[in-house]
């Protein structure tokens, strides 16, 4: 197939982590996210991403009653553990937090992503806000967000985003190679979702896809775990399961990248660029 977007020159490492969070205690959920940087880094991962809301856990009404102590800013000193981690591993971090725009004081629900020297890179705040997250005070973010990190194009994702499949589809038609995703699923219908909708997100953009999600109780849900990898044929690649702390680790591949665009060219489709005509209808 004509390579649409190009494609990276060198594999990339990536890390999904998983560990319990304290309730509202940045400071100590940024000392979990340094070790896990720290612990990803000892397998060989350039890049850890972390779940949604991590660096508070998943504590809405807490967030909303305090926010000027509960939402981070890039300039946060209390991301500096983290951002120490980061610059003496030489890896990058995506991880959760709730922020608050300077201007109009509006919350999200954000990743925060800190490059190899500890300095922060972009954010971006979730597009796809669940009901209960707009009626707890949250907005929803405005536009998507790409990490460029060694050649390799990631674009972010927050939990309910991906469920959305225009969502991850815009991120590879804009170039991306992985769609990346902190999120809160939790036990039950959290489970069922998780083990469709990422291997689909895959298969649909022919792009690698890594979860991370919480593994234990936050707010009023109780994470499942399984921060995992798949592959762009939507095959499981990495699995961290249950394990507590856990990280799944993987390492995407340029050539596997190609051969599934080249066997599935579904970006290359001239539908998706083609002006959408009306509908034909009929009575039945």
């Amino acid at each position: 197939m004509d390579d649409l977007h190009g494609l990276p020159a060198a594999p990339l490492t990536v890390a999904a982590g998983q560990a319990a969070c304290a309730r509202l205690d940045v400071a100590a959920n940024v000392a979990t996210a340094a070790a896990l940087v720290r612990r990803a880094a000892d397998q060989g991962a350039d890049l850890l991403v972390l779940p949604e809301l991590f660096l508070t856990g998943y504590e809405l009404p807490g967030i909303v009653a305090d926010p000027a102590t509960c939402t981070l800013s890039p300039a946060d000193p209390r991301l500096d553990p983290l951002a120490t981690a980061c610059a003496e591993t030489r890896t990058a971090v995506v991880a959760g937090a709730p922020t608050r725009d300077p201007e109009t004081g509006e919350l999200h629900i954000s990743a925060v992503v800190l490059g190899r020297d500890g300095r922060f890179a972009a954010q971006y705040d979730k597009q796809h806000v669940t009901p209960n997250e707009r009626a707890a005070g949250f907005g929803a973010g405005s536009r998507g967000c790409t990490v460029d990190l060694d050649g390799w194009r990631l674009g972010l994702g927050i939990c309910w985003d991906s469920g959305y499949p225009e969502h991850a589809r815009a991120a590879a038609l804009g170039g991306c190679h992985a769609y990346v995703v902190g999120a809160m699923f939790s036990r039950g219908s959290g489970e069922r979702q998780r083990a469709t909708v990422f291997p689909a997100r895959a298969m649909d953009n022919t792009s690698y896809v890594l979860l991370a999600n919480h593994s234990g109780p936050s707010g009023p849900y109780h994470g499942c775990g399984g921060s995992a990898v798949w592959n762009p044929d939507g095959t499981l690649l990495a699995d961290a399961g249950a394990a507590e702390p856990g990280l799944a680790t993987a390492r995407l591949q340029p050539d596997v990248l190609a051969r599934a665009r080249a066997e599935d060219p579904v970006l290359a489709d001239p539908s998706l660029t083609a002006p959408v005509r009306p509908r034909s209808g009929a009575d039945v």
